[in-house]
């Protein structure tokens, strides 16, 4: 029996003649005799896969993520950084410090938000990830680590917004609520801010692209580092010295450590799967990344008696945490083009398990 389908099939590649007679009577549409079943596709050569991937695609397909996402990554980092600074200052009592970090907090989860929604395409899509919890998708419980920060840091932004207009906005009763739960929503803001600096590491390193499922053990590290940065330099642009004390600290804190995590994950990771983060963009924001937060620590311990030389370390160090963002994520989108950031870490992981005695199991049988 024959269908419209028949059509649609490959040739079926010609048989040579058996003797005395002739060959096998090809059937309707050009296609063999039915005696056998045909192969719906070409004959494939292994020996592309290690170097072109399956067919010439690639092995993994690159995110579909722009620079807006990768604006996000920084924006994530300086709210969660300046949560974390406006809580230390509440404590403390530093008032002018405690008002900035909230506001530049506040400022940007919602930059970072727009950015979030801009790549997503519309709004609703956001809403729908709140509509549930998925503890084991970074994505569903970043969401609502971003929905949480905002809400804590917004309501203490608003006590500082009326103070700053002289209690001039018509709050009416809400005032005294306002002002009542204003200390709680600060140390909400505080604890949420860490966790809104982090989860996107793991976001990162949850996917399949090969350097950033490489680095997933220590980009967390670095994307804290990279937070303390960037909230700490944008403190010391805002910040009268006389108040700009825990910043500073912080800042030399977070120049240590993300020179320190970067060293470490780009040791620990497979050389092969690291070389985007050293070649193209990439590595060019990643060795000025280095650079501006080695000048904006030594900028920061040289400039106690200058307040420009403070603001302009804190431009370094903004920089820096900025540079260290958009480098990481253009290292993973260019790793997810090129197949070789795939097949090779693959066959040298393959190869110590072997080497290490194992032979029996799923990974090093799969041949």
């Amino acid at each position: 029996m024959t269908s419209d389908y028949d059509s649609l099939r490959p040739p079926e590649p010609g048989r040579r003649k058996r003797k005395g007679g002739k060959g096998r009577r090809r059937g309707l549409f050009g296609q063999g005799d039915g005696a056998r079943e045909m192969s719906m596709v070409p004959d494939v050569e292994f020996e592309k896969v290690d170097v072109e991937g399956y067919y010439g695609h690639n092995v993994v397909k690159p995110a579909p993520w722009d620079d807006k996402v990768a604006a996000y990554l920084f924006l994530g980092g300086v709210a969660g950084g300046s949560g974390v600074l406006a809580a230390g200052a509440q404590f403390t009592g530093r008032e002018v410090l405690r008002r900035n970090a909230r506001l530049s907090g506040l400022a940007a989860a919602g930059l970072g938000g727009v950015a979030l929604i801009a790549d997503l395409g519309r709004p609703d899509r956001f809403y729908n990830m709140l509509r549930t919890f998925k503890v084991t998708s970074p994505m569903s419980v970043g969401s609502w680590i971003l929905s949480g920060f905002s809400g804590g840091i917004g309501v203490a932004a608003a006590a500082e917004v009326d103070r700053l207009l002289r209690e001039r906005l018509p709050l009416g009763p809400l005032r005294t609520v306002l002002h009542v739960v204003e200390a709680p929503a600060g140390l909400v803001g505080g604890a949420m801010g860490p966790l809104l600096a982090v989860y996107t590491a793991a976001l990162l390193g949850d996917t399949a692209t090969p350097t950033w499922n490489a680095m997933h053990r220590d980009l967390p590290f670095v994307f804290v580092s990279s937070a303390s940065l960037a909230a700490s330099g944008l403190a010391l642009v805002t910040t009268p010295l006389d108040e700009v004390g825990p910043a500073r600290t912080l800042a030399v804190l977070g120049v240590v450590g993300d020179v320190a995590a970067t060293r470490v994950m780009e040791a620990r990771i497979d050389p092969i799967a690291a070389e985007p983060l050293h070649h193209g963009k990439a590595g060019t924001l990643m060795r000025w990344a280095e650079r501006l937060a080695v000048i904006g620590g030594v900028g920061t311990l040289l400039s106690g008696r200058s307040r420009v030389a403070s603001a302009a370390s804190g431009l370094a160090l903004l920089a820096a945490s900025a540079c260290t963002r958009f480098g990481v994520f253009h290292a993973g989108i260019e790793s997810a083009k090129d197949p070789r950031y795939t097949i090779e870490p693959q066959k040298r992981r393959l190869a110590a398990r072997r080497a290490a005695g194992f032979t029996d199991d799923s990974i090093t049988t799969a041949d």
